[in-house]
């Protein structure tokens, strides 16, 4: 049926999901694969439903493990036919979020993640796109796993909902503003933001809801012949039909899948049972023993988990890492943590001989026997205790990746060249691990800050330091704000006393 496919197509088939593929429209939209007792089992889109949907049955020549186990697992297959590639996009996202199917997780490349960022909550806000939410309140909408379509369709919205991609300089009339890709001049900060929000509804699956909005506000303002807000309005409705013809993705969109060994590999190497499903990153972050943080990430089937992601201030502020280390591992691992979070199948401590020693003595001292590794920053070298590791050199797995070892009379530290898999896998895990603890180390800093200056200005609260760090961004803009900008937001009595304030700190 499928041409010189035929033999490898009937080996996967049963009879009922032949039939339903002779009905494959060819119009864009969602698929579904389906288990055996109806689970859906991964979700993923196409310009054309027929051509794309085919692919996952026709020669498994080019196939990895991964994608033959899944084609291996369908059942049977359903899809939604969209109106357009921009629909389908923002449908697939929504439903991977839905249905959590874990085939999208063990094929996905977490560094196919992309995500929308809009921080609601300064005055005006800009879009940008970003691979790792920060722990900011921004409205990150989400993931999406084709960055070049949602860039591209990021710019045919741009036409309807116009916004910033940077932070504005109002007083100025640039290029994009005279091209109606920037919000006009004229326009105030809430009718930007209600803007935006409409864009973001739009992204989340609401076109029809946000069209239907549009024409409604369209014929109310005809009425009360207010025709210049009207024709906005008509000419957003004419912008958001022709985005139904444009091309997204097309021919760019292929088998959308991941042939990352790194699993495979490492637990081969480290002679694990299992390749290790579930990994958990540590690190310290800390400004000479100062908000001493800790973070803790999880990947799943080496993909980026951000809900498990877990985060600790230490209870005694001290400049030592080792310690910090042995405080977070300890409280990571106490009784009511692993009830609550679970175990995983393997610890990837960042850092060398010391910080793995403090973690694996406060593993050791809860009873618990998990393998535990380090990798040192400079060499990017794996550490793995002699006796206490829980995990064993695969001296045959290592010549095989092409990498060596020194050993000690307690330690190994294992070399690999660094466009393995496994290396790759380790420091995407390292450098998140990084990334999430300077950020929350970022954040109580500047709340400090924040706190040690303004929080002893007579008269100044809460709801004023909010205020106040909306308007100039930080304590840094508060200080560099002129009286008259200050009192236009706090008054002259208080504009008064944080100049004073800020003249004698």
């Amino acid at each position: 049926m499928f041409g010189h496919a035929s033999m490898s197509y009937t080996r996967y088939v049963n009879k009922a999901l032949e039939e339903k593929l002779k009905t494959l429209p060819r119009s864009p939209g969602v698929y579904f694969h389906m288990s055996s007792d109806g689970e859906v089992i991964y979700v993923g889109k196409a310009a054309v439903l027929r051509n794309r949907v085919r692919q996952y049955f026709q020669s498994s020549r080019d196939m990895d493990a991964k994608t033959r186990a899944l084609v291996a697992d369908i059942a049977m297959t359903d899809w939604t036919e969209t109106e357009s590639e921009l629909d389908a996009l923002f449908l697939e996202s929504e439903m991977v979020k839905r249905y959590m199917p874990k085939y999208n997780i063990l094929l996905r490349d977490d560094k196919s993640q992309l995500y929308v960022r809009i921080d609601m909550k300064s005055e005006w806000p800009y879009v940008s796109f970003t691979r790792n939410p920060d722990d900011d309140k921004a409205t990150y909408v989400g993931p999406f796993y084709s960055g070049y379509a949602l860039k591209k369709a990021l710019r045919y919205l741009r036409q309807v909902f116009p916004y910033y991609t940077k932070t504005p300089q109002r007083e100025r009339t640039d290029f994009d503003t005279h091209l109606g890709l920037n919000p006009p001049a004229d326009m105030t900060s809430q009718e930007y933001k209600v803007l935006l929000r409409k864009l973001i509804k739009y992204i989340e699956g609401g076109r029809v809801t946000i069209t239907n909005e549009i024409e409604r506000d369209m014929k109310r303002a005809a009425r009360s012949q207010q025709f210049e807000t009207a024709a906005v309005l008509r000419n957003r409705l004419t912008y958001l039909k022709e985005l139904q013809r444009r091309i997204v993705f097309g021919d760019k969109e292929f088998m959308n899948i991941s042939k990352d060994k790194a699993l495979a590999d490492l637990a081969e190497l480290l002679s694990l049972p299992n390749p290790p499903a579930r990994i958990e990153g540590y690190d310290i972050s800390h400004m000479s023993g100062t908000n001493v943080v800790a973070s803790m990430v999880v990947f799943t089937n080496g993909i980026s988990n951000r809900s498990e992601y877990r985060k600790f201030k230490t209870r005694i502020e001290q400049n030592n890492d080792f310690d910090n280390m042995h405080e977070t591992l300890s409280r990571r691992l106490s009784e009511k943590n692993q009830k609550a979070w679970g175990t995983p199948a393997l610890f990837l401590i960042d850092g060398g001989k010391g910080q793995l020693d403090a973690a694996l003595r406060a593993r050791d001292e809860q009873g618990i026997d998990i393998p535990m590794i380090g990798l040192a920053k400079r060499e990017e070298q794996i550490v793995v205790h002699y006796k206490k590791s829980g995990a064993t050199l695969n001296q045959a797995a290592l010549k095989r990746m092409g990498g060596h070892y020194m050993a000690s009379d307690t330690f190994i530290l294992i070399s690999l060249p660094h466009e393995t898999h496994v290396i790759k896998l380790l420091q995407r895990i390292r450098d998140e691990s990084h990334r999430f603890a300077v950020s929350y180390h970022t954040t109580l800093k500047r709340s400090g800050a924040t706190k040690s200056i303004l929080d002893q200005v007579p008269g100044i609260g809460p709801a004023t330091r909010k205020k106040l760090l909306k308007k100039f961004g930080s304590v840094r803009g508060v200080r560099a704000a002129s009286n008259e900008e200050l009192e236009q937001v706090v008054g002259k009595v208080r504009a008064r006393a944080i100049q004073q304030h800020v003249d004698l700190s």
